[in-house]
């Protein structure tokens, strides 16, 4: 009973199972790895029969048996289990305590049934060892235990079919073939005496039970001949006993040998519970058990696998090629080796279990799977951005080349889904694809309204360039025709814009009413635009009212600057000046696209402009004025740009802001009249003639006075030229004087030094005079320095003095 006969207590005398020592013993024979292929043999009989002898010499276990010398007595207590040497396939051997031994006194009945019942569930052959001498008795001591093994195949549901080996011993000398029936006979008696089931009443002892028997010698008389017979003859019956026609019965209801350790538990708790034996259930019930068992152990062997570990660090990160096929050949051999383990245990039961193994993989799989098309749309997403971004820039925008590119990514993201697919389980990739799908219409629709802003854009801006500089310069002409050729311009220019756009936005293939919205857009940006400069005109009109009198007053009709010579009609000019500016204000009071009519010109030409005509009321007495309103006749407020009452404020400003030029321009005048006007009045001249008569005459007497008064003239003109006098007098009465008072001495000090220098000059040839003389006669005077040098010229009229004072 050592380790190395492979053998061990499987229910100790207190019926206590020994769960740790089958598990070792199950390893150490390795009974997991055969499957169905192994037989369960037990021996039930009296105490002290010989049935551990006859196990150990049939099967070569070592179990412990009677010693002769010391008497009869109980040697084997409780169940033992060995593994049978040299027997094909693997058979277990149970040796089951004796019966009627008086060791366990009244106890024994019980524990009797318990064995024996937990033998008939377990094993496929069941030994029952008698003596010889007991064949025919009444009163045989093998009748109690027959009994009892009929008696407990009650409480077994639907039993299997098991083979009971009667087992003779110490056979006579009265031929097998002689004692056989009588046996047989005494077996069938005890099966009819035997209560049974309703459902059993009438069920041959056959459909039961295979019953075979067999003699053999004393083993204590003739031991040569016990083991000849045990050697030679029986042990050859039980080399594969499991094949059809073997010694072993039905193997319908053989729980595979990995949950033979399973089956065994539940058995004898079972039984210890004195419930009945379903062996149909049991079976299912084992097969659960361990079918659950070997998928839990798959599925830690798969999360362990070294492979799939690599597998799913990798999918943390990126997309794996190949992932369906090599987790696929993953799964398969995970599945094959639970195929392996459970293929002897209950099909239903199995198959269950291997769909609940694959669903538990598969959900491990999952994440990974999901995280896997995660990586493949987000590398499909970006691969289609970088190509249509390519295309963009290479070709522009067009919807086709978009739905194309489209198209082309998306049948990569369906090759990638199929080589991610899974052999075992058909998830549907769909969902991502969808939402792949859905990323790429937006970005492909945040790009084209980005086009579509910049064509718009572009276009808008071509519009704006067309129309705001012309429109300015209208505004700035202001006149009837102002607002007519600025519709012609608005309708010129926006119809060539529009036409434009219309023709670029073919390649976005818009629905009809998305480009109608996109051409009336640009048709409104164009009026935007000439509203816009309108307003921005109209918050500078009084600028512009101003620059507009400024240059019709001060400019004549050639553009030169006006010279106020006294001739001018300065009230006549100020008026036209005047008009022309209230014609600016009124062509910039309100916006005039849609060819609407209005008085506003009218109107503020009424009340601005003529009022200062002949013949029209003083306005403070009048009893309306036209300007006394918010809003213009006919005139939308939205197209109002200066109402009439700010155009009265603005025209009251524009005269008081211009008033000063017109003041200065008649100022002027007057001045200009003054300074051409050297003469005295004709009353002076007609005085002088006739209180002056009699000093005429008095110079017409004396010559000499002619000369004089020559000489006066002479040395006057002198003066009147070297200190410019007339020029002096056009800057103010006051300043000329100043001005004359700090150059009259250092004149006459000039003149008197020239009158010397030519006196002390030599003479000279009249030639040289001349020549001297020449440059003086194109010039009236010539420049005086500083320094207060003078010089004297000589002119048709004589000598001149002129004077190096700054003017």
């Amino acid at each position: 009973m050592g380790d190395a006969c492979f053998s061990t207590q499987l229910i100790d005398g207190d019926g206590v199972f020994n769960v740790s020592g089958l598990d070792n013993f199950m390893k150490e024979v390795k009974l997991g790895e055969c499957g169905l292929s192994y037989a369960v043999v037990s021996i039930m009989g009296p105490q002290s029969s010989g049935k551990s002898t006859l196990l150990n010499h049939l099967f070569g276990t070592n179990f412990r048996e009677m010693d002769a010398f010391k008497g009869r007595s109980q040697t084997t207590k409780g169940i033992w289990l060995a593994k049978a040497q040299n027997i094909e396939p693997c058979t277990l051997v149970m040796d089951l305590e004796g019966t009627d031994g008086r060791e366990r006194g009244e106890d024994d009945t019980a524990f009797e049934k318990q064995s024996a019942l937990f033998a008939l569930a377990v094993s496929d052959i069941v030994l029952i060892n008698m003596w010889c001498h007991d064949i025919g008795r009444e009163q045989a001591a093998n009748k109690p235990l027959l009994k009892t093994v009929f008696q407990v195949m009650m409480r077994l549901f639907s039993p299997r079919k098991t083979t009971l080996l009667f087992v003779i011993r110490d056979k006579s000398k009265t031929p097998l073939e002689n004692l056989e029936p009588i046996l047989r006979e005494d077996i069938q008696k005890i099966w009819d005496a035997v209560p049974k089931p309703h459902a059993h009443k009438e069920t041959p002892l056959s459909e039961f039970f295979n019953v075979e028997v067999v003699a053999l010698s004393s083993y204590e008389e003739k031991e040569e001949l016990f083991k000849e017979q045990v050697v030679s003859h029986l042990r050859a019956r039980f080399q594969h006993s499991i094949a059809p026609g073997g010694l072993a019965g039905d193997r319908r209801g053989v729980v595979p040998a990995s949950g033979f350790s399973f089956s065994s538990q539940q058995f004898w708790k079972i039984i210890k519970e004195n419930k009945d034996l379903d062996l149909p259930a049991h079976k299912v019930m084992v097969a659960t058990v361990r079918c659950e068992e070997i998928g839990n152990e798959k599925v830690a062997s798969f999360t362990a696998d070294e492979e799939w570990q690599q597998f799913e660090e990798a999918i943390q990160h990126d997309y794996v090629p190949g992932f369906g096929k090599k987790l696929s050949s993953i799964l398969d051999r995970c599945l094959s080796e639970y195929d392996m383990e459970a293929i002897y245990f209950d099909e239903g039961v199995r198959t269950s279990k291997r769909q609940q193994l694959e669903s538990k993989l598969l959900q491990l799989v999952n994440p990974a799977y999901q995280l896997l098309l995660g990586h493949l749309r987000t590398r499909t997403l970006e691969a289609f951005k970088e190509s249509f971004d390519k295309a963009l820039t290479k070709e522009g925008f067009a919807a086709a080349a978009a739905r194309n590119c489209m198209q082309t990514f998306l049948e990569q993201f369906d090759k990638g889904s199929e080589d991610a697919a899974i052999q075992q389980v058909k998830w549907d990739p769909s969902k991502v694809k969808d939402k792949l799908k859905r990323d790429m219409e937006a970005h492909v629709a945040s790009v084209r309204n980005a086009k579509l802003s910049e064509l718009c854009a572009k276009y808008e801006a071509q519009l704006t360039k067309a129309l705001a500089e012309p429109v300015e310069a209208l505004l700035d002409s202001a006149s009837e025709d102002t607002w007519p050729a600025i519709r012609k311009l608005l309708q010129r220019e926006t119809k060539a814009v529009v036409s434009g756009l219309e023709s670029a936005l073919s390649a976005f293939e818009l629905d009809e009413a998305s480009e109608k919205d996109l051409l009336a857009k640009l048709e409104n940006h164009g009026r935007s635009v000439v509203e816009s400069k309108a307003k921005e005109e109209a918050g500078r009109v009084l600028i512009r009212m101003k620059d507009r009198f400024s240059t019709l007053f001060s400019r004549d009709a050639d553009s030169m600057p006006r010279v106020w010579t006294g001739k001018e009609d300065i009230k006549a000019i100020t008026k036209t000046a005047r008009s022309a500016s209230m014609k600016l204000l009124a062509t910039l009071a309100a916006i005039r696209l849609d060819e609407d009519v209005d008085n506003i010109e009218n109107t503020l030409s009424l009340a601005l402009v003529d009022t200062a005509r002949p013949g029209t009321t003083d306005r403070s007495i009048q009893s309306f004025d036209p300007l006394a309103s918010s809003s213009w006749e006919r005139v939308p407020e939205d197209k109002t740009l200066i109402s009439p009452v700010q155009c009265k404020s603005l025209w009251r400003q524009f005269k008081a802001e211009t008033e000063y030029t017109v003041t200065q321009a008649i100022a002027a005048q007057e001045a200009n009249k003054r300074n051409n006007n050297w003469l005295p009045p004709p009353w002076a001249l007609a005085a002088m003639a006739i209180l002056g008569f009699n000093e005429f005459m008095t110079l017409l007497k004396n010559p000499l006075y002619l000369g004089v008064i020559f000489v006066v003239f002479l040395v006057g003109k002198a003066f009147w030229v070297q200190l410019d006098i007339a020029t002096e007098f056009q800057n103010g009465f006051l300043p000329a004087l100043l001005s004359l008072s700090t150059k009259f001495v250092p004149t006459i000090m000039n003149i008197l030094k020239r009158l010397a220098d030519e006196g002390q000059r030599p003479a000279a040839p009249e030639r040289q005079r001349e020549m001297e003389l020449q440059p003086t006669n194109r010039s009236s005077y010539s420049n005086v320095t500083s320094a207060g040098s003078s010089s004297v010229t000589t002119t048709e009229n004589g000598p001149e003095y002129s004077s190096p004072v700054a003017k």
